[in-house]
């Protein structure tokens, strides 16, 4: 009987771990899509997974660290989104306009992922942070550049990050389509305090910009 290297034992046995973990993430995952966070249980996840529900407790302590665990790869969607074109933009407005044209052009091309990002995002107090990256910074550069909207940039979070759920929601039901996409965007210029003609402008520059492969 042939030997295995130990060292390599060691490897196949973490590679093994590593692909049961990302099964029972991809599982939730697309339970998430389905029905609400809160109704998922532990055997609809080994279910969906084909795993053993003793499996699940070998990488997961509860559903609520599993959750965490899609929150945290909803979050690294999120900056692979954020392309480093965007950091190149000098008006913030313009920054926020492409993260949201980012996050849209994403929705459209995987309904899913839009579905999971709004349970998450309303079920699960990691979820409300996916959205913060980069976006509270931006938020308020913009307040100092619009000093006098009497909005502060927490309100302009909560406008931006309520606006896009709701499109993401449509999105993921069906309910709006990729001629809404411009629509979306200057709506929540417009709602975050630039006026018509700044957020045409915008709207305008951001056609230039390079958009997601």
């Amino acid at each position: 009987m042939a030997k295995i290297d130990p060292i390599r034992r060691a490897e196949i046995g973490r590679e093994k771990r590593a692909r049961t973990r990302a099964q029972l993430i991809a599982a939730a995952h697309s339970l998430f899509a389905r029905q609400a966070v809160e109704s998922v249980t532990v055997d609809d996840v080994v279910k969906e997974a084909g795993v053993a529900k003793g499996t699940f407790y070998i990488h997961f302590d509860s559903l609520a660290a599993l959750t965490a665990a899609v929150a945290d790869e909803l979050v690294k969607s999120f900056e692979g989104l954020l392309q480093p074109e965007q950091d190149s933009l000098a008006k913030p407005a313009l920054r926020i306009a492409f993260g949201c044209r980012s996050f849209i052009d994403k929705a459209l091309d995987d309904p899913r992922w839009a579905s999971v990002v709004v349970r998450l995002t309303s079920a699960a107090p990691e979820g409300r942070e996916i959205a913060r990256p980069r976006l509270v910074e931006d938020l308020r550069q913009l307040s100092k550049e619009l000093p006098d909207d009497g909005m502060s940039a927490e309100l302009k979070l909560e406008i931006v990050v309520g606006i896009m759920l709701q499109v993401f929601r449509a999105l993921g039901e069906g309910r709006l389509c990729s001629t809404d996409r411009d629509a979306a965007i200057g709506a929540i210029l417009r709602a975050i305090g630039l006026s018509a003609q700044e957020t045409k402008s915008a709207l305008a520059r951001l056609e230039a910009a390079p958009a997601l492969p």
